[in-house]
């Protein structure tokens, strides 16, 4: 950080909290520290972020440029929670300089709900692979491994995961299954710890635990795969991509972003053990070279399309937009 000429600032934040005078208190803290700090702009990740530190940029006319990463299990459900988080965001984004997507489908759904105006809604890659880091890696002796890198979430389809397991096994025997991602039983659709020890138990699923570094992991893996509900731009399929690895994923927003059906992966039904046990035996019985060459695939779609420089390069262009004086280097 220091290297960077960057200062820290901690905010503590209850990610998944309900509390209103929580979250009344964490927007006096954005407050305070934006106050103390007049930066050029705030940006915002997340949606509490997002929310708050936005409404606290707006109230001391600081640009916002706010970037949806996706749309969580708040809005998969309609309910008062959605109502709710409608009414905040509308709040959050009205005086947003610019409001960055990371999928088409959540773009269009903010400007129908009227929550940002289409003309400051733009769509972003993500958060950008550093492809200097993710690189293509050999695949593993034996197989095929199917990884799942994520929080331990229902909605990430993890069960659904365990379940395709069950079902591929018994045609693969040899085929391992494997998990990478805190547990999060904090959250709403969080997987519990004894129901996590129980697949182990049962040898299921292998319990890779949490990581700062996914890129050993996938390594060892054969397929990625993220039989997720609903995603903004899933980072784990884009980074698997980037070391050459085929994709499974669920057919929703955010992962068909990523995979393209038959060239660089394969996409399943969401909420299907069947189909997603289906395309996982499509990758098993593929020849090597065959896989290989869909990894390739994926590689060059993350370079053309997901790379770190498009997302730097968009970034740059909308700050030279709220502060002239910057403009892109």
């Amino acid at each position: 950080m220091r290297q960077l000429r960057v200062e820290r600032v901690g905010i503590r934040i209850d990610r998944s909290g309900l509390n209103p005078f929580a979250d009344l208190k964490l927007l006096g803290s954005y407050r305070r520290r934006l106050k103390r700090l007049s930066p050029a702009a705030y940006l915002g990740y997340t949606i509490k972020p997002n929310i708050y530190g936005s409404i606290a940029a707006a109230s001391l006319k600081i640009p916002a440029i706010p970037n949806v990463s996706g749309l969580g299990t708040t809005f998969m459900r309609r309910g008062p929670l959605r109502q709710i988080a409608i009414v905040l965001y509308r709040a959050a984004f009205r005086r947003a300089a610019i409001v960055f997507f990371q999928n088409p489908e959540d773009r269009q759904l903010f400007v129908d709900l009227r929550i940002v105006a289409a003309d400051r809604a733009r769509l972003v890659p993500g958060s950008g692979i550093d492809l200097d880091r993710f690189q293509l890696a050999p695949f593993p002796a034996s197989g095929p491994v199917f990884l799942l890198i994520g929080r331990l979430l229902k909605d990430k389809g993890v069960r659904e995961f365990v379940a395709a397991s069950r079902l591929v096994r018994t045609e693969f025997p040899a085929a391992r299954f494997q998990l990478l991602g805190p547990i999060d039983e904090g959250n709403r659709s969080a997987i519990s710890t004894a129901e996590l020890h129980s697949w182990v138990e049962e040898g299921c699923v292998e319990y890779l635990g949490a990581t700062d570094d996914v890129r050993p992991c996938i390594a060892g893996a054969s397929v990625i795969v993220l039989p997720s509900y609903r995603e903004g731009l899933p980072r784990s399929l884009l980074e698997g991509a980037a070391m050459g690895r085929p994709l499974i994923a669920a057919d929703v927003v955010g992962c068909r972003e990523v995979v393209e059906d038959g060239v660089n992966g394969f996409l399943c039904a969401p909420r299907d053990k069947i189909a997603l046990a289906r395309a996982m035996r499509n990758i098993a019985v593929l020849p090597a070279r065959e896989r290989a060459a869909m990894g390739q695939s994926g590689r060059r779609r993350v370079q053309e399309r997901f790379s770190e420089s498009v997302v730097i390069a968009a970034y740059l262009e909308a700050l030279a937009e709220v502060d002239p004086a910057r403009q892109p280097i």
